[in-house]
């Protein structure tokens, strides 16, 4: 999805859609719409984790913090391909190779110039749930209709449905139990 498709989604959500190149006539709205785009997507991102994967040469006794094997790195997954020990946000190498490296990460960051063609980083489960997040902080401050607290509802519901998990995991026993 594009910021523009959920810019779209959002708006005519809210009742605030406009077939204009500013999507919303609604100025106030347009100026806050990144800004609260981009934490409803790092709040999301911290439950539904967006995998990645890189490689780096690694010397052994190389002392690395997370950020030196991927610059937008949230959480460690796994390393692969060397030996090494964990000491906090630090990687201590102890060997020569290749480390290749499975973590989450953060998304993209949405700013006042993201272009509307950005494409974010998130899974679609995550994409459907993200516009009741922005519609609610959006209308917060509109207290005399509610609005806002009736998507943040749905949002927090729509949260607790999502599920966090991008495999099952699996394990085979061959050769049977003996008892």
């Amino acid at each position: 999805m594009t910021l523009e498709e959920l810019k779209k989604k959002v708006y005519t959500l809210i009742e605030e859609y406009e077939d204009t190149s500013e999507l919303t006539s609604d100025e106030d709205l347009a100026n806050k719409f990144n800004s609260v785009a981009n934490q409803v997507q790092n709040e999301l991102a911290r439950l539904k984790k967006i995998p990645e994967y890189t490689t780096k040469e690694v010397k052994k006794g190389d002392n690395l913090l997370f950020t030196d094997l991927a610059s937008d790195i949230y959480q460690l997954n796994v390393i692969r391909g060397i030996n090494y020990d964990i000491i906090a946000d630090r990687v201590l190498v102890e060997e020569d190779g290749t480390a290749e490296v499975y973590y989450f990460k953060y998304p993209k960051q949405i700013n006042d110039d993201t272009d509307n063609d950005f494409k974010l980083d998130l899974t679609t489960d995550v994409l459907e749930i993200m516009p009741y997040g922005i519609a609610a902080d959006l209308l917060k401050s509109d207290v005399s209709q509610q609005y806002g607290a009736v998507y943040r509802q749905r949002y927090e519901e729509m949260k607790q449905m999502l599920d966090p998990r991008y495999g099952t995991g699996v394990f085979e026993l061959t050769g049977g139990i003996n008892i």
